[in-house]
């Protein structure tokens, strides 16, 4: 059977107009409630991946993310939002994204994310990750992924945003490892995607982030939201909207070696079509970086993260008793 990918036009993140647009673009896949069950535990795993440009659309609308979890509570699921950012912690980011008071509104938790090693269907070195173990106990997981150009992988979809259900300091270290080979990184990110298995993505298109990604772009309006249950299959339909070739996004063509996506005709594209939705503009980054963070910086960001999460946040609760 062909995976699903459905696509809507949209312009709006009102919370009541966006409600609308979600049930008609997951509509095909068969709405919400063919995907979470009375009593699930859903991890709803945003972009969370900087607190410092609010206003650029790095980061999934904290809309989106309000409205999938009171979806996923209308279906009887239990939502949780997690996410793992190599630098800072989750609730900072989520706080300085706009996401504490819609979180609080609904009774979500935000949760960091623990590692544990899971063996994957990969051969050799990436025969075993280091993930979330929030992210693989989870019921259902949610993937919600913002459309961005990137300066070390050309494009962040999907695929990428699941690289946040590693732990946070072992994403810097995959950085480190893995920084000179594009190839064998977009390999680890395919195994991630793989292993995670998200029974959902939508992915937030309405107001996406070109050029200099993943942070230090410009917002473009763009009027998509895609939701599948194949990740790879809506990252491939995605290349193909931006304009982009399948092959020089490492994440795709790693994920076309894998044989786990392939051409437009082996994907039910449903709802409005490529050629309606294409962009003829889409900014891709001015210059490609290597995929390495820098010792220096993993080091003064491990004694900030060690420094909120044993000092700084403690006594904050020692100081509201």
């Amino acid at each position: 059977m062909k995976p699903i990918v459905s696509l809507l036009h949209t312009s709006s993140y009102e919370i009541a107009s966006l409600i609308q647009s979600l049930e008609a673009v997951l509509a095909p896949l068969g709405g919400m409630s063919s995907i979470v069950k009375a009593g699930d535990r859903v991890l709803l795993k945003p972009n969370l991946l900087t607190g410092s440009r609010p206003t650029k659309e790095c980061t999934t609308r904290p809309e989106l993310v309000y409205c999938v979890a009171k979806m996923v509570q209308d279906a009887g699921g239990k939502p949780f939002l997690g996410d793992s950012p190599a630098f800072g912690s989750v609730k900072g980011i989520a706080k300085a994204n706009g996401l504490l008071p819609l979180a609080e509104e609904l009774g979500i938790p935000i949760v960091e994310f623990h590692g544990k090693r899971y063996e994957t269907e990969s051969e050799g070195e990436l025969q075993h990750l280091r993930l979330s173990k929030e992210a693989m106990e989870a019921d259902v997981v949610i993937n919600l992924p913002k459309v961005k150009s990137h300066m070390q992988l050309t494009l962040t979809l999907g695929v990428k945003n699941l690289f946040g259900c590693v732990p946070g300091k072992m994403k810097a270290w995959w950085h480190m490892e893995a920084g000179k080979d594009v190839e064998r990184f977009s390999q680890m990110l395919v195994e991630t995607a793989r292993t995670i298995n998200p029974e959902l993505t939508i992915l937030d298109g309405i107001i996406g982030h070109e050029g200099n990604g993943p942070s230090a772009g410009e917002p473009k309006d763009l009027g998509i939201l895609a939701a599948a249950c194949d990740v790879f299959a809506l990252d491939r339909v995605m290349v193909e909207i931006l304009g982009v070739k399948p092959h020089d996004v490492p994440t795709v063509a790693a994920s076309m070696r894998s044989g786990l996506c392939s051409d437009l005709n082996a994907i039910d594209i449903v709802g409005d079509q490529v050629a309606q939705l294409r962009c003829l503009d889409w900014k891709l980054p001015e210059t490609m970086l290597e995929i390495d963070f820098g010792m220096p910086r993993v080091i003064r960001s491990t004694f900030k993260h060690l420094y909120i999460k044993f000092i700084k946040e403690p006594l904050s609760t020692y100081a509201r008793i």
